[in-house]
């Protein structure tokens, strides 16, 4: 059967994962991701590490076979929280355009927060909003509120990597580190309160990434990855408390126990739900709709919208 629609790729070049997403701005195709940890050491050293630099291009490397092998029209990457903090990041851009083709598109938070919430929110019934959407990353955090669009957004520099290279050196977390992970989430939630007050009105909860997946895969108990289980989960805040309650006071490898847990997500899981703790507390919400759809999402969704939105591969 042959389709009538083009396809466009989309890459996301994150601090704790590489990500790809094959779709015609409608439907996806292929999606893929594999956790690369480029952020790794970046907020103490500055720079990116050549080993997490390695494991990112190896990994552009696979997603090149898939974006070639579907005969995509037009392929657009992404690099945001580690990249932006990395003094020689265009040499990694260098080496991810070499492979892909296309040169990463450094985002902005906002950039970034704004391509979540249209990817996060497309499948909603904007009656349910105006939303708030949470992208909690690995080496920062989007907040952005809207309802058809995205109204306000705010980067806070708190993401799952940053907050266990800063915070937590013992396995399991010793109670005094968890604390200092949720002040600080705490502290930068008060800045979102303060410089984005309509944060208050939003009637729906939207968390992406990771860590929220995870969080609802650990929940529900899901021994194998299964997206249509997963995406538009509602998780209410007591089993967000009780995952980060049992998941903290486990051991690495006890944690790997847990059906939902991936192997490469066990080392920043705890951090990564402190930050979604922290938001469902502070700001009163009693359960978080998880997305699967969300910045990959948006990506393609431009650029099927038109073809000045993209670039063509090389």
């Amino acid at each position: 059967m042959t389709r009538v629609a083009d396809l466009f790729a989309a890459v996301d070049c994150g601090t704790n994962s590489t990500r790809l997403l094959i779709g015609d701005g409608g439907q996806a195709v292929e999606r893929l991701m594999r956790i690369t940890r480029l952020g790794q050491g970046v907020d103490s050293s500055g720079r990116l590490a050549p080993e997490a630099v390695a494991r990112v291009v190896s990994v552009l490397e696979e997603f090149r076979r898939a974006i070639d092998d579907h005969g995509v029209v037009g392929v657009r990457a992404t690099a945001t929280s580690a990249a932006r903090d990395a003094s020689n990041r265009d040499e990694f851009f260098d080496a991810a355009e070499a492979v892909l083709g296309v040169r990463p598109e450094l985002l902005t938070g906002l950039e970034e927060g704004r391509l979540s919430f249209a990817g996060g929110t497309a499948e909603l019934d904007p009656a349910e909003g105006p939303f708030l959407v949470v992208d909690i990353g690995g080496g920062s955090t989007e907040f952005v509120i809207g309802t058809t669009e995205a109204d306000s957004a705010l980067s806070c520099d708190i993401g799952c990597v940053r907050l266990s290279e800063q915070w937590i050196e013992h396995d399991p977390p010793l109670p005094e580190e968890l604390l200092a992970c949720l002040s600080v989430v705490e502290a930068h939630i008060d800045d979102v309160v303060r410089e984005m007050p309509e944060v208050g009105g939003a009637r729906t909860l939207v968390g992406l990434a990771g860590t929220v997946s995870c969080a609802a895969a650990v929940e529900i108990g899901l021994a194998e990855y299964d997206r249509s289980r997963i995406h538009h989960f509602r998780l209410s805040r007591d089993a967000v408390e009780d995952v980060f309650r049992t998941l903290a006071m486990e051991s690495r490898a006890e944690r790997l126990e847990n059906p939902g847990m991936e192997e490469e997500r066990a080392d920043v899981i705890i951090a990564g739900l402190s930050i979604l703790v922290k938001v469902m507390r502070q700001l009163g919400f009693s359960e978080c709709l998880v997305s699967e759809s969300d910045i990959l999402d948006g990506l393609v969704a431009e650029m099927a919208a038109g073809p000045e939105n993209f670039l063509h591969s090389g």
